[in-house]
């Protein structure tokens, strides 16, 4: 087993290689899973006991390595405002429990190749695992960040054809290329038979591989924006998060983005994108007109024809009657309340339009399981706000101008839903705007994931991304997914960009994520398989 964890943590180095902020290296996602795929076929070959077992912890040791030194920064999150030990507790969270439903998935192969063909088995490989992707995007303990297809941010230049396919598309051509190169791998070459198959399968591979290689370089480069300029300007005050709430005083932190927005702004300036929690001080929403830092940012507003200002703020409203299911009682007041990480749209008229974020970050905004983990919420309530009980909005809905220009407004995590950013461009959305605070995890490889992958969004959608991050990185992604302008970590900054709106309706926005649902589908498939052979099959 020595050789077999070896071969495990070769491939949690060559994932981890791989995966962004690494430059020039994402292609290593197409072979990474051969030496695991390897040490598990020497498992499945070999005369031992409990092989089920040994593929288990196999398995689990190789995700668990490869997801924790991806997603490290989520402990750096945790321990700025709790003991190391108390981080390093919930931190298991998020690093192991992809790696066990990614554990699971190679388990589950195990089951299958006991009792069915290989070719069988490798398609319940990839069902199963495309499974998993899609529960981990669709449960109360999302957190898809790990999806494989995300893996080719930095080179998108290669993914092109997501705007068909969308990151499934992606995990889909990894799992293939990793099946077709294990298999020449193993192919002997000392019979006739076994050299014709391994030419067959080196033709194969190499069309699996560059072939789609070819197509996206080809969109890539004819790939030509329609010319419908929109002047935007995007802010990155540079605001300690955990200074936001109490010790500086909102209307400093308006003044600050608005000096920021006064500096580049221009008589043609039609949005003015500020981040998430801009305005940390929370508003109730019916009463917002009235509200001095709204007053002040329409005051900023005037001199501005027509402009608009997206921010990020944190609202609540007022019930009389527990209204929604995160409503929670105020004795104080007599009345029922629900707080919200609110994107608000401000312009030169009476008019103010709302978004709540809808995809809440896991304990953070949103307790998983409320019920059974309700223990949990002091450890998380230093983070400020309402910790694990935002109240939200079931679908995304877009923000219009007075000149009837559509704008997302996608709030941090959101971002990384690639089929419920694309509903926002089914709604009219002719430019992505992203409002995060980036600065919870530090000076980490996170906040260079999170930017990476606003450039899949713009790819599928063909959409312009305007990011404002309070603490970076600020940038602008135009339609092909290449970053024209970012801003630096940790800087007051302000960019401006002439954007290209785009009407156009990608394949993917109008399909969303059919991989998935055709890849869940056979994963209960292959399952109810597993399970009739248990029940009536006997064992192989």
């Amino acid at each position: 087993m020595k050789r077999n964890y070896l071969l495990g943590f070769v491939s949690a180095f060559l994932l981890w290689l791989a995966w962004p902020p690494m430059r020039f290296t994402a292609p290593l996602l197409l072979i990474a899973f051969v030496p695991l795929l390897t040490a598990a076929a020497d498992i499945i070959r070999s005369d031992s006991k409990k092989k089920g077992k040994k593929i288990f912890w196999l398995a689990g040791a190789t995700f668990f390595v490869w997801n924790t030194s991806c997603i490290y920064w989520v402990f750096n999150s945790l321990h700025a405002v709790n003991p190391a030990w108390v981080a390093a507790l919930i931190s298991l969270i998020p690093f192991g429990l992809a790696a066990v439903l990614m554990t699971l998935v190679f388990w589950l192969y195990y089951r299958l190749r006991r009792s069915f063909s290989k070719v069988v088995s490798y398609a319940g490989l990839i069902s199963f695992w495309i499974g998993y992707e899609y529960l981990h995007q669709s449960w109360d303990l999302a957190f898809p960040w790990m999806t494989l297809g995300n893996g080719f941010a930095e080179a998108h230049s290669l993914i092109q054809w997501y705007e068909y396919t969308g990151v499934y598309g992606g995990t889909l051509w990894v799992l293939i290329a990793n099946i077709l190169a294990f298999e020449l791998a193993s192919q002997k070459e000392n019979t006739a038979t076994g050299y014709a198959m391994k030419k067959r399968l080196s033709l194969v591979l190499a069309a699996w591989v560059i072939l789609p290689i070819t197509i996206s370089l080809v969109i890539y480069t004819k790939y030509q924006e329609k010319t419908n300029p929109a002047n935007i300007v995007v802010v990155q005050p540079n605001v300690d998060p955990y200074m936001k709430w109490g010790a500086i005083p909102s209307e400093v932190q308006v003044q600050q983005l608005i000096r920021l927005s006064d500096s580049l702004g221009q008589p043609n300036t039609e949005y003015f994108i500020w981040p998430e929690t801009s305005i940390p001080k929370p508003i109730e929403e019916d009463e917002i007109r009235g509200n001095v830092n709204f007053l002040t940012v329409q005051n900023f507003l005037s001199k501005y024809k027509n402009g608009n200002v997206l921010t990020g703020i944190e609202s609540y409203q007022l019930y009389d009657t527990a209204k929604t299911p995160t409503a929670r009682f105020e004795e104080r007041i007599g009345k029922y309340s629900d707080i919200f990480n609110t994107a608000v749209n401000i312009e030169n008229s009476s008019k103010v339009q709302f978004y709540h974020k809808s995809k809440l970050v896991p304990g953070v905004e949103q307790m998983p399981f409320a019920s059974a983990l309700s223990f949990l919420k002091p450890v998380f309530a230093a983070f400020g706000g309402s910790s694990g009980g935002f109240g939200k909005q079931d679908k995304p809905s877009v923000f219009y101008t007075q000149s009837g220009m559509g704008v997302a407004p996608v709030i941090c995590y959101e971002s990384i839903w690639g089929e419920y950013v694309a509903k926002y461009v089914v709604q009219g959305a002719q430019f992505i705007a992203i409002v995060t605070n980036d600065g919870w995890w530090g000076n980490t490889s996170g906040k260079d994931q999170h930017m990476d992958y606003a450039k899949l969004r713009a790819i599928e959608t063909r959409r312009w991304v305007a990011r404002s991050a309070n603490t970076g990185i600020s940038c602008f992604i135009n339609q092909r997914g290449d970053i024209t302008k970012k801003s630096k970590w940790w800087e007051a900054t302000a960019l401006k960009e002439d954007i290209n709106l785009n009407d156009d309706i990608t394949f993917y926005v109008k399909h969303g994520d059919y991989i998935a649902w055709v890849g869940t589908v056979a994963c209960g498939i292959f399952i109810l398989l597993l399970t009739l052979r248990r029940l009536f099959g006997g064992k192989r």
